[in-house]
């Protein structure tokens, strides 16, 4: 266990039920320090990708450290605002343009315009702005990332504008007197210094088509290694080739440009985990398998299904005196959904196969942790499929107490938004 202690899963389960959420206040704290250490030559602005976690108590840690936020929807950008971040220190960049874009600017956000259709929206209501409200977000034609449903970047991608259409960036900026604060590109989700040296150099040279522009944000994507054996991303050591890309960049066109990063799973990843039950123990013979059924599934935990995501799974006894389990069990962990694809352990990359997990023996009403479930497990759920309600969530702050810090959904909240009909016919 990284954060929680067999006691403390038992008696956060036996106050709040399960299936829930447990983040820890210590490392999310620990995670936002080495994100500020960032290496950096003339300024740095981190970022938080809220669609990572998007709690409200996670929110306000991050905001009183002095982190800013990353928004991929109008409606984050609200709920940011409802949890006290000022708008001023949030940027939206969305594949969708915002119905309230006009708004939104009013309240003091900044703004990417991750197409030529929303830069020219932009200018629409926004004719010869100046400030720093307006980025222009680019594809610079590479990409990163874990799988290709997590590479952000290259030709396969619709994010942001293809660097080639720069002559038609140019042409909307003249055509509205625009003077672009800011570039932005993000390639996904990848750990190689290579990689993220060579983003870096072709950033810069999008940043020295546009003369006005004074800062660089590279996005995130910073890998975290979940599973024991995974690397996580050396924050200093790609950082430090980044540093001395801009410092290069300075000395060449005398412009000294502030760096933005917009960490997400790299500051909550492994700060949660998903604390279920052990609701049912199957078995399909000795050709087959052995199968935990969980209280918990794709309704909390999508990653796996979508993805063949790996996350660490560790049982603890339902009874404090129970012995320890010596000899370890195979077994596949499934969810709590009518649905095959619920799987909670399939083989890396691969969401179809199944991946045998050694655990230590389970009985029914055991708790099952999964770790490394801070990121895209809450915010990324198929929510109340099969009409499960939505998970509690509880927050063990530094001093290792537990905080709900988001209710159980009750049941009829399901419901309440339909409506009576009554055909015509």
């Amino acid at each position: 266990l990284r954060f929680l202690s067999p006691d403390t899963a038992r008696e956060i389960r036996q106050k709040y039920g399960s299936p829930l959420y447990v983040y820890d206040e210590k490392t999310l704290k620990q995670q936002a320090a080495s994100s500020l250490a960032f290496p950096n030559a003339y300024g740095l602005t981190v970022r938080f990708a809220m669609k990572a976690c998007p709690n409200s108590a996670i929110l306000q840690i991050f905001d009183n450290m002095g982190l800013h936020i990353d928004a991929s929807s109008s409606y984050e950008v609200r709920r940011a605002i409802a949890a006290g971040v000022a708008p001023e220190r949030i940027s939206l960049s969305s594949q969708e343009l915002a119905s309230d874009l006009g708004e939104l600017l009013d309240m003091g956000i900044k703004y990417n315009a991750c197409s030529l259709r929303q830069l020219r929206a932009f200018g629409e209501l926004r004719r010869g702005a100046r400030g720093d409200q307006l980025g222009v977000r680019f594809n610079p034609g590479l990409g990163s990332g874990g799988t290709g449903k997590t590479n952000v970047g290259g030709p396969s991608s619709s994010f942001g504008i293809w660097h080639e259409l720069m002559p038609e960036v140019k042409a909307i900026i003249d055509e509205y007197d625009l003077e672009p604060a800011r570039v932005h590109t993000h390639i996904g989700s990848g750990s190689d210094p290579a990689v993220w040296t060579r983003v870096s150099g072709l950033s810069l040279g999008l940043c020295e088509q546009l003369p006005t522009v004074r800062v660089l944000n590279l996005g995130g994507g910073y890998k975290v290694g979940r599973m024991s054996g995974e690397k996580s991303t050396d924050l200093q050591t790609v950082g430090a080739p980044v540093k001395e890309a801009f410092e290069q960049f300075a000395q060449r066109t005398g412009r000294e440009l502030a760096l933005e990063i917009e960490p997400g799973t790299f500051l909550v990843a492994n700060a949660g985990a998903l604390l279920s039950t052990v609701q049912d123990i199957v078995t399909t013979g000795e050709q087959g398998h052995s199968f935990l059924k969980l209280d918990a599934g794709m309704t909390e935990l999508l990653r796996p299904s979508l993805y063949g995501a790996q996350h660490p799974l560790v049982l603890v006894s339902a009874d404090a005196s129970a012995p320890a389990a010596t000899e370890p069990r195979s077994y596949i962990a499934v969810g709590h959904c009518c649905e095959s694809g619920d799987l909670v352990t399939p083989a890396p990359d691969q969401p179809e196969v199944l991946q045998p997990r050694e655990l230590a023996a389970a009985a029914v009403g055991d708790i099952c942790v999964v770790e490394g479930a801070g990121a895209y497990c809450s915010s990324m759920s198929t929510k109340n499929y099969n009409s499960f309600p939505e998970a509690a969530e509880v927050m063990v702050d530094a001093a290792g107490e537990p905080h709900l810090v988001r209710q159980r959904q009750p049941l009829e909240q399901i419901w309440q938004n339909e409506l009576p009909f009554k055909s015509t016919a």
